[in-house]
């Protein structure tokens, strides 16, 4: 399935840059952020991994489960956007220091939400 190897690939992309960013905060970044700055950097990164991981998650089980709920795809759908909103919005932050992208973040957040809450209905549909 199309949708299968297009989550398989994005969540593999996302991941390797999350060990990337995490790579880069450790070593390029220490000396040129704030303490804090460095945190929220990392925080990005942690949650970019996490949501990369639930994202291979659901492409494993809509290659596993025949007559996935549409609501699989939605989760996916949900931690894409997730990761883009919240983890960029944090990246952007800390790296520009642009107080107002910190308003963006909780729509992430949102859409983190979103996808677990779609993967459990999923979950719970499967038969």
């Amino acid at each position: 399935m199309l949708l299968t190897r297009v989550f398989l690939t994005v969540a593999a992309i996302l991941a390797g840059l999350a060990v990337a960013a995490g790579a880069f905060a450790s070593h390029a970044l220490k000396e040129r952020l704030t303490e804090r700055a460095l945190e929220i950097f990392e925080t990005a990164a942690r949650y970019q991994m996490y949501h990369a991981l639930a994202l291979f998650l659901v492409a494993i089980l809509l290659s596993r489960v025949e007559s996935a709920p549409s609501t699989l795809a939605v989760a996916g759908y949900a931690f894409i956007a997730g990761i883009a909103i919240f983890s960029g919005s944090l990246y952007a932050l800390s790296l520009t220091g642009i107080k107002w992208l910190g308003a963006i973040t909780p729509l992430g957040g949102v859409a983190f939400l979103i996808g677990w809450g779609c993967l459990a209905i999923a979950a719970w549909q499967v038969k």
